[in-house]
């Protein structure tokens, strides 16, 4: 027998007479005759390694590759090489959940570091990992602040994203929580909207918005801190590297999604998400946390400090049910954000600005677009256009490009990051004028 088979003959031989059979193809004489005679697998003749490198690359090729000018929660941020170099290790792509510390202490280390650096882009205090992405973030720091405040109320702004409004909704309907949507007014949250509401838990809010718009959310704080209520701030980590912090402007709960920090786009995931809060909430919190102590030796070592989910303590008093570990896209983010630093995260969002708002303009200048918004952006905007947008998204993709995405209202929202320069923009642009002839 060969080495990788787990069972010799003579173990094959003992079970065969302990169930009382001859051989093992008696396990599969329950199967009619004529199935197993006439069952056509559709399989080719195998294949050598170099003719079957030749046939998954022609498949593979099968597969457009286009210039992405799409956003609206999954950005075309570019990826240092160095990344995807360094997550493929055999140690870090099949580490499991850290439960022994022992023998854990690199993925330990680097779920720390995560934290750390979420904590500095938002401001908060602490930070857990293993989230799934920045909707179940979102619908977890609802559970939290209605659990905290002990009432059954959230209200939420409609420039948040609208599937992460439905992820709310659906954690809510299953807790017998009541979701309002409050309605914005040219694009923003609007205060005096919140001040009609008593009695609710918390407040959720996005920024950059929606629609790509950089809102103000000062003053908030004040009328929550007023209504008893928490105020949770959904924003994107990337452009955290030159805005308001959520501290700043008195959140108590920010999320929002990692996938901004370098993690490609690699058609919807893994992505994952972060949920840091102040240290009032700190054993609200899901997921797990990630702590620093010294061992019996006194050398510095790493432990899972928190796990509020059900998986460790009574059902019951479980905050949450996130389990599965989102270690490894922690550990993308820690790579991303140690090489860019502070300059290159402001550099990222400069170059995103300033192609933005070129594609902005030269679009504009088409005639066949309107101007929807007032209002600064940094990588996302919204157009009315002047034409079928169903028609011509499905022109721009057979020329190459994803196109904006469609709106209601024949509004048409685009993103652009550091990834392409001018002269792709004045393709794009060109490309779009002569499908529009």
């Amino acid at each position: 027998m060969f080495k990788y088979f787990p069972h010799t003959e003579e173990d094959i031989k003992l079970m065969l007479e302990r169930i009382g059979l001859d051989s093992l193809d008696d396990l599969f004489s329950i199967v009619p005759d004529e199935i197993k005679k006439n069952a056509s697998y559709n399989l080719d003749d195998g294949l050598s390694e170099c003719e079957l490198l030749q046939n998954l690359n022609q498949l593979s090729g099968k597969n457009p590759q286009l210039k992405i000018f799409r956003g609206a929660g999954a950005y075309d941020h570019h990826t240092p090489s160095v990344i995807p170099y360094l997550t493929s290790r055999s140690e870090f792509l099949t580490s499991y959940t850290p439960y022994q510390p022992e023998i854990s202490q690199g993925t330990l280390q680097y779920i720390f570091e995560y934290q750390s650096y979420i904590c500095e882009l938002t401001g908060m205090d602490v930070s857990n990992a293993s989230m799934y992405d920045g909707a179940t973030s979102t619908a977890e720091a609802m559970l939290m602040a209605t659990s905290q405040m002990r009432k059954n109320k959230i209200l939420i702004s409609k420039t948040v994203h609208p599937h992460t409004i439905e992820v709310v909704k659906t954690y809510a309907h299953f807790r017998n929580i009541e979701v309002i949507v409050l309605e914005e007014m040219n694009g923003y949250t609007q205060l005096e909207e919140v001040k009609k509401h008593k009695d609710y838990a918390a407040l959720i809010v996005q920024n950059p918005n929606y629609y790509g718009l950089i809102e103000d959310y000062q003053g908030f704080s004040d009328v929550l801190q007023d209504n008893k209520a928490l105020f949770i701030y959904n924003a994107d980590p990337q452009t955290l590297g030159i805005l308001k912090t959520p501290r700043d402007y008195g959140a108590d709960i920010a999320v929002g999604d990692i996938q901004t920090l370098g993690i490609p786009l690699s058609f919807g995931g893994a992505y994952g998400g972060y949920l840091a809060t102040t240290q009032k909430l700190l054993r609200k919190m899901p997921g797990r946390i990630c702590g620093v102590t010294n061992d019996l030796d006194g050398k510095r070592a790493f432990v899972l400090t928190l796990q509020a989910r059900e998986q460790h303590i009574r059902r019951e008093k479980a905050n949450s049910n996130i389990c599965s570990n989102q270690s490894l896209m922690a550990l993308w983010v820690t790579i991303y954000l140690s090489i860019m630093g502070k300059d290159g995260l402001e550099k990222v969002n400069e170059k995103s600005y300033v192609n933005a708002h070129y594609l902005y303009h030269k679009l504009l200048e088409t005639k066949h677009f309107k101007k929807v918004y007032d209002g600064h952006f940094i990588k996302e905007f919204v157009l009315e256009a002047l034409f079928d947008v169903e028609k011509v998204e499905k022109h721009m993709i057979e020329h190459g490009y994803l196109f904006g995405l469609p709106l209601e209202g024949n509004r048409v929202m685009f993103a652009v990051t550091e990834k392409y320069n001018k002269q792709i923009i004045d393709e794009f642009v060109e490309v779009l004028n002569n499908v529009l002839l």
